[in-house]
């Protein structure tokens, strides 16, 4: 089952995404981040809910593109540059809300090491 929610003027696509980007594959508290994809431009809110939903590969943001604002906390709704996330991807740089640390672990699947 495919949601969108808006959360601060984006759409996100999940699994079963609530308003706070959790989603069917990651539903904790601290799950609270969504990722706007390099391959399509979408915003999902996991790496699985992409490759169930989109109908093609992901791809990863390279290095040259980190300043892009490509990171949306579930919370408070706010978007940061992919730099300013992997700098402080244990929290919210605007409403200091706590991410999951496990998210750290993902990494890669999302932007070019």
């Amino acid at each position: 089952m495919q949601n969108l929610v808006r959360s601060s003027g984006v759409y996100i696509h999940g699994v079963g995404v609530d308003q706070r980007t959790g989603c069917a594959h990651y539903r904790s508290a601290m799950d609270v981040v969504a990722i706007r994809h390099h391959c399509c431009g979408e915003w999902y809110a996991c790496t699985e809910c992409h490759s169930e939903l989109a109908n093609h590969d992901a791809s990863v943001w390279p290095q040259t593109e980190f300043d892009t604002l490509a990171v949306l906390c579930g919370v408070c709704g706010h978007q940061v540059s992919i730099r300013t996330y992997l700098a402080n991807s244990d929290h919210c740089v605007a409403c200091g809300r706590s991410f999951n640390p496990g998210c750290r672990h993902h990494h890669h699947l999302y932007f070019e090491k």
